[in-house]
């Protein structure tokens, strides 16, 4: 079975009722469904063939999903990217893939526009919106396309192993990796998560996640997958419109990162229970501070709280079920349903608990490697009985229950004075000091101890604490080898795209921090 088949299934049960809310625009799953069937005759007419790639490079739209379907029925592979993406990079990936088309919107007709003409290959470049009145000819547009009457019905994609999505992971430099995941592999691990989430078509998920990265994509496909409703905003710049929509969609899921729930915490007048259709939310993407998650927890207590570790290379790694995360505030939980997850040491051998080692997760949700990069592939992904395996490279412990606990990204790992110091075991301290927004901690090379601790914060703003007082409470809680020598301050912390903290995100931070991880997409 192929994702599309499953918005055909969807169609056909619950026909009229809404599958998709974008501002304005109100679609239910008939109409979602011929939407896409318009644009996928369109792309065939034209010429599109399986296995073709298509660009995204746009933000949150109902015509962005229905070109994710479009695409689909046509046989061939979206490419999502971030909407920001810059015009050097995008030529790069354009080069690589070489597209059959280019969906984007107006706002980034310049940047797709001159990329696409640097380009080796000559793709299709499709508007969806309002066109500008200065389009240059040869490009088309996504009203017309799905205008288009249907003379002859779709022929049906048989492959469910088929390649289904390039998904391309940030990087701090060079081109990003292509993550490429299979129709088995995607449903696989949409399917996993449906089960745990217990999602059904009474839910209502109120997303404003790109759909340029997995933990995107699986709201669309999770949603259409059950027959649910998907209200999808394009972000949350400004929190509390956000929070009213939640109340009025009545959302019954709200998958965020933890920059967000930072945010929402930090509202001190919200009442609790403010949220009373909202059934669960899920975090990923990077660590939940336990203050952050108490708080969360004193204002819904109603609502389910899923703590989640993921990376794009498999979508779900683990998750933690919302009655643990009161006992276990600081792990990302058990492997998904219908897949594995466990900590190995360097000969490959599984770790005891309390032992810190390299996390492997193995099941029919893992990529099946990286678009065009064999060596990569090889290095990362290897085949088992049951599926693929999957080295993270992230390092982990458990406890004695197998509950997994997140350690740090391997090149995340700071060495100093002869010992390894976890930059989120020291964030986890500034954390717990009140007053402090955002926390990170990195080292900086120094001659004599091979790296020194560095903590970067922000604070509330109603917040005034020096850099005397946050050491002294770093003393208080921290052994001496880890402790930070100095305190940055800033107004708020540089994040990637999909809302992570990341140091290496900010140029202005010109020490050596280590290479930028890969997205987590969980």
């Amino acid at each position: 079975m192929r994702i599309e088949d499953h918005l055909r299934q969807s169609a056909g049960r619950f026909g009229s009722k809404t599958a998709l809310i974008a501002g304005e625009i109100h679609l239910s799953y008939v109409e979602l469904d011929g939407l896409s069937d318009r644009l996928a005759a369109s792309l065939i007419a034209r010429g599109i063939g399986a296995g073709d790639r298509v660009l995204m490079i746009a933000e949150n739209s109902a015509e962005a999903v229905v070109a994710f379907f479009a695409v689909w029925k046509a046989g061939a592979v979206p490419c999502p990217l971030h909407a920001t993406i810059k015009q050097d990079k995008l030529r790069a990936i354009i080069d690589s893939t070489t597209p059959f088309a280019i969906f984007t919107q107006a706002r980034f007709f310049g940047v797709v526009g001159a990329a696409s003409s640097a380009a080796e290959c000559a793709p299709l470049k499709i508007l969806f919106g309002t066109t500008p009145v200065n389009v240059v000819e040869g490009w088309l547009t996504y009203a017309a396309m799905v205008a288009r009457d249907i003379t002859n019905e779709l022929p049906r994609q048989p492959d469910g192993e088929a390649l289904a999505i390039l998904i391309h992971t940030s990087g701090s430099t060079g081109t990003p990796k292509g993550v490429m995941h299979s129709h088995a592999s995607l449903l696989a691990a949409c399917g996993s998560i449906i089960t745990y989430l217990e999602n059904t078509d009474d839910d209502i998920v109120l997303s404003v996640l790109p759909i340029s990265f997995g933990y995107g994509i699986t709201q669309i496909l999770t949603m259409v997958m059950v027959g649910g409703t998907l209200v999808l905003e394009k972000s949350f710049a400004f929190p509390r419109k956000v929070l009213a929509r939640l109340v009025e969609t009545r959302a019954t899921g709200f998958p965020i990162v933890p920059a967000m729930a930072a945010l929402i915490a930090g509202m001190q007048d919200l009442a609790p229970s403010f949220l009373p259709d909202l059934r669960y939310i899920t975090s990923a993407a990077a660590a939940m501070p336990p203050s952050t998650t108490q708080r969360l927890r004193e204002l819904l207590s109603e609502t389910r709280l899923f703590l989640m570790y993921g990376q794009t290379e498999c979508i779900r790694a683990s998750y933690l079920p919302s009655d643990e995360a009161d006992h276990r505030p600081l792990s990302v939980g058990r492997a998904i349903p219908g897949g594995h997850a466990y900590v190995i040491d360097e000969a490959d051998n599984p770790v005891p608990p309390g032992v810190t080692g390299e996390l492997v997760v193995e099941g029919p949700h893992v990529m099946t490697g990286y678009w065009q990069d064999d060596p990569a592939s090889v290095n990362k992904v290897t085949s088992v009985d049951g599926g693929r395996r999957l080295y993270t490279g992230d390092l982990f412990t458990t406890d004695e229950d197998g509950f997994l606990y997140f350690v740090s990204r391997r090149d995340d790992i700071i060495k100093t004075r002869g010992e390894k110091v976890s930059p989120q075991e020291v964030e986890r301290v500034l954390y717990a000091l009140p007053g402090i927004r955002e926390a990170a901690v990195a080292g900086v090379d120094d001659a004599v101890f091979g790296q020194l601790i560095r903590a970067y914060v922000a604070l509330e703003p109603s917040a005034e604490l020096s850099e005397k007082e946050i050491l002294r409470h770093c003393a208080l809680n921290l052994e001496d080898y880890m402790m930070p020598k100095s305190v940055e301050f800033r107004d708020a912390l540089p994040k990637t795209s999909t809302g992570k903290i990341r140091l290496t995100a900010d140029p202005s931070i010109s020490e050596p921090l280590g290479p930028e991880s890969k997205e987590n997409a969980a």
